[in-house]
């Protein structure tokens, strides 16, 4: 019998498993933020690569001191040594990130602002709720960061060693076996949500606020498996207290380097993971002369390109657009 899951605000994470989940996707990061220099920032007045002449904004639509955050001000404080220029990160919160996208959305196409977007801003929000913005058309990508994936970790007491497993027991227990998430309408519910969809089973999802109170649950047995962040869950999993099958990225993680992924475990095609990525006014015009700007100070582009990203919003605004229609997801 699964117990109400507990609603109160998750306890915070010690300092040291935060800086790993920031390490995990920064330090790889740093240098893919780096590729402003092939992005869509530059306007006009850039003809004379004096840009840029002022601080620019970088708008972060979540809370200070989350890992979100961290991120931006980590990425901001190395390009402003390298640019000459603080990048000033202001943080917009509310609405789920979509109060800062907006207001990203609709401020000046001059190269002086900038915003992080991420999974939730960009390719689910749009599905769950009304917008201000078009994750899509009112923005210019700029440069991926990172990924984060999930863990589906389950309980000892689960009879599944593997992802094949798992599905055979969960199309002989149609809707028995529970699965946690951070929240309703969160990446780690459309997680759950996608496995069901691609494996063809029925699970029941079991809301919490944050990883860090489902996995307390999960250890109790009151819930058999979740799909959440690896931080929170990887000690457990290092101790035996909890089985981990899979990861949910495309490729395998290096903190559970022997745990294969869902789509090689047998779900092939499958893949979730929350991205981070720095995005500019939908206007911002493409200019060559951003290169040499960037070049003066000594930056080489090692990003993904502007239309590798925009490519990825868009097919996945499609993709947990599918999802989230089919399961009949809302955020409440």
């Amino acid at each position: 019998m699964i117990e109400t899951a507990r609603t109160e605000q998750a306890a915070s994470r010690p300092a040291s498993i935060m800086r790993g989940r920031i390490v995990a996707i920064t330090w790889g990061a740093l240098a893919l933020m780096i590729g402003l220099l092939s992005a869509d920032v530059a306007h006009a007045q850039l003809a004379d690569a004096r840009w840029p002449e002022r601080p620019i904004r970088f708008i972060v639509p979540f809370t200070a001191g989350s890992s979100s955050d961290i991120v931006a001000r980590l990425v901001a404080q190395k390009l402003a040594e390298r640019l000459g220029q603080p990048l000033v990160v202001e943080n917009r919160v509310g609405g789920g990130g979509s109060i800062g996208s907006g207001e990203v959305a609709r401020a000046d196409a001059d190269g002086y602002t900038l915003g992080l977007a991420n999974t939730s801003t960009h390719a689910v929000a749009a599905s769950v709720a009304p917008l201000s913005y078009d994750p899509v058309n009112d923005f210019a990508p700029v440069s991926m960061l990172g990924h984060s994936p999930f863990v589906l970790a389950l309980h000892p007491g689960v009879p599944a060693q593997s992802v094949q497993e798992l599905i055979a027991l969960a199309r002989a227990k149609p809707r028995m076996l529970n699965y946690a998430s951070a929240g309703p309408a969160t990446l780690a519910h459309l997680s759950g949500a996608l496995f069901e969809k691609m494996a063809k089973i029925e699970l029941t999802h079991v809301p919490y606020r944050g990883t860090a109170q489902s996995t307390l649950d999960l250890l109790e047995g009151r819930v058999e498996m979740q799909f959440g962040t690896i931080p929170p869950t990887l000690t457990h999993i290092r101790a035996g207290k909890l089985r981990a099958l899979a990861v949910t990225g495309a490729v395998r993680n290096p903190t559970l380097p022997d745990v294969p992924t869902i789509a090689e475990a047998g779900l092939a095609g499958y893949e979730c993971s929350l991205w981070q990525a720095i995005v500019a006014p939908a206007a911002t015009p493409p200019d060559p002369d951003v290169r040499a700007a960037f070049a003066k100070h000594g930056v080489e582009p090692q990003a993904s390109s502007a239309a590798a990203l925009g490519a990825r919003i868009h097919a996945d605004v499609q993709k947990w657009h599918d999802v989230i229609t089919s399961a009949g997801i809302h955020e409440n």
